[in-house]
C-alpha cells in the first residue's frame, strides 16, 4: 500500500487546500487548469506545499498527454522520448504533451537546453517543480518562456483540515482504524509541521501503525505518542565516563558562580587527570559567551586568545594560560542574555509558526524577482541620521517578540531600554 501522504493527494481542484493566492477560484492558474489552457510554468515553493499534488490534478483533468519525470533520475534521452510520443499523431492527437519535471533545479545546463526548443515550439508544456529559487537554478531562456508561480508553506488551518479529513476518510485515509486521538494532538501536529503537510501525514501514519490497541480495541494517539513519531535531529554525546563529565560540569558551574578558587581546583583535577587541554580551552570560550556575554566582551577575547595559545604552546605551560582565562571568566560580571535569547529564538523556530521573512528585507538580486515584492520599501539605515531608522525586521507573526533582554550592566542595556 502506498504511504498515507501519497494516498491523500487531492485529485481535483476542489480537494486542493492552500495556495489560494495563485490557485483560488478565478485566479490565473485556476482558470488555466479549468480551461485546459495551461502554458509552461514553474512551481516554486518549500517541500510539502502542494506542487506535486497540483501537477497530479492537472494530469487528471487535461486532454493532453501527461508525462512525469524526476530530474534526479532522468536525462536527455527521457526528454526525447517524451517529445517523440507527443508528436505521434496516432497516440496523441493533440500533438502536445505536458511534461512535469520534479526537482527541475537538479537538471544541468545541457538537460535544460534540450528542453528549450520543444518548449518554444509548444510541443512540450513544461511544468517544473523546485524548492530552490528558479531565478538562480533554471535556464534564463526557460524562465522567460514560463510563468513563475510561488507556492507558500501551508498554514496551520489548512494542514489541520487535511489531518481531520484524513482520519475520517475510509477509502484513502485512516477512517477504517478505531482511533482515539486526544484533544490538541492534531493542532500540535499542524503547528509543528512548519507548513509541510507531507511530513504531518507521515508522522500521523507512523503513530497509528506503531501504536498497539488498548483492551477496548482503540488506538490511542496522545501528545507523547505523536512527539515520538516526529523526526528530529538529535546530538548524541559519549557519557561513558561519569567522572569526566562530573568534573567538567563542576568546573563550568564554578566559573558561572564567580568562584575563582573552585574554578582553579577543578581545572587542576582535570589537568592532573590527563584531560585534553584543548577540550578545557573550548569550554572556557563557550562560557565566556554563555555566562559573561556582553557584560564583559573582553572575556571572550581572552578566552579565544588562550585557546590559540594552548594550541601553539602545549603542556605543561598551557596550564598557566588556562588558569588565566578561567579566572577571567570567573571574575567577570555575568550576563546570559545572549544565551537565553538564542535558545528562545530556536524554540520558536522549532515549535511555533515563525512566519516569513518580510518582503522589504529580502534580496532582489536577479531581474524579475521585483514583481513578487522583493526588497520593496527597504530603508537603508546609513541614509538616516545616526545610521538608524525604525523598520520591521522580524516576521509579522513575531514582530513584537523580544529575545534579547540585556542586564543593566551590559553595554547594550540603555540602547535596548530606549528602543
Amino acid at each position: 500500500m502506498e504511504p498515507l501522504a501519497y494516498r491523500m493527494k487531492p485529485t481535483t481542484l476542489d480537494d486542493f487546500y492552500g495556495q489560494e493566492e495563485i490557485v483560488g477560484k478565478d485566479k490565473l492558474l485556476y482558470r488555466l487548469i479549468k480551461a485546459d489552457k495551461l502554458t509552461s510554468a514553474i512551481f516554486w515553493g518549500p517541500p510539502g506545499c502542494g506542487k506535486t499534488s497540483l501537477a497530479r490534478i492537472i494530469a487528471n483533468t487535461t486532454k493532453h498527454k501527461f508525462e512525469s519525470i524526476n530530474a534526479t533520475q532522468a536525462g536527455v534521452s527521457d526528454i526525447k522520448k517524451v517529445v517523440e510520443d507527443a508528436q505521434n499523431i496516432f497516440l496523441n492527437p493533440t500533438g502536445k504533451a505536458i511534461l512535469f519535471i520534479d526537482e527541475i533545479h537538479r537538471f544541468n545546463k545541457l538537460q535544460q537546453d534540450a528542453l528549450l526548443p520543444y518548449v518554444e515550439k509548444g510541443t512540450i508544456i513544461l511544468i517544473g517543480a523546485t524548492t530552490e529559487n528558479p531565478y538562480f537554478t533554471v535556464n534564463k531562456a526557460l524562465i522567460s518562456r514560463s510563468t513563475i508561480f510561488k507556492f507558500k508553506e501551508l498554514d496551520k488551518e489548512n494542514i489541520l483540515k487535511i489531518l481531520k479529513k484524513t482520519i475520517l476518510d475510509k477509502t484513502n485515509g485512516l477512517g477504517n482504524y478505531n482511533l482515539d486521538i486526544k484533544e490538541g494532538v492534531l493542532e500540535y501536529l499542524a503547528e509543528i509541521s512548519n507548513g509541510d503537510v507531507r511530513g504531518a501525514l507521515n508522522s500521523l501514519e507512523l503513530a497509528v501503525i506503531t501504536t498497539d490497541m488498548d483492551k477496548s480495541g482503540k488506538i490511542i494517539i496522545d501528545l507523547d505518542v505523536i512527539k515520538e513519531c516526529i523526526m528530529q535531529k538529535k546530538v548524541v554525546y559519549d557519557k561513558s565516563d561519569d567522572s569526566h563529565y562530573d568534573i567538567i560540569s563542576a568546573f563550568i558551574k564554578s566559573m558561572r558562580g564567580s568562584d575563582p578558587d573552585a574554578t582553579l581546583h577543578y581545572l587542576a583535577r582535570m589537568l592532573e587527570g590527563g584531560e585534553d587541554p584543548m577540550f578545557i580551552a573550548r569550554r572556557i570560550v563557550i562560557q565566556a559567551s554563555e555566562d559573561v556575554g556582553a557584560a564583559n566582551n573582553e572575556a571572550l577575547l581572552v578566552a579565544v586568545a588562550a585557546m590559540q595559545a594552548v594550541h601553539q604552546i602545549g603542556m605543561p605551560e598551557a596550564k598557566i594560560i588556562l588558569a588565566h582565562a578561567a579566572v577571567e571568566v570567573a571574575m567577570s560580571p555575568k550576563s546570559n542574555a545572549s544565551y537565553l535569547g538564542i535558545n528562545a529564538a530556536i524554540e520558536d523556530v522549532k515549535n511555533i509558526d515563525i512566519g516569513k521573512v518580510p518582503m522589504h528585507i529580502r534580496n532582489a538580486t536577479v531581474s524579475g524577482m521585483e514583481q513578487f515584492g522583493y526588497a520593496e520599501g527597504y530603508k537603508y539605515p546609513h541614509n538616516f541620521e545616526g545610521g538608524y531608522v525604525e523598520q520591521q525586521y522580524l516576521p509579522d507573526t513575531l514582530k513584537d517578540k523580544v529575545y534579547y533582554n540585556p542586564k543593566k550592566w551590559e553595554k547594550n542595556y540603555e540602547k535596548r531600554k530606549n528602543k
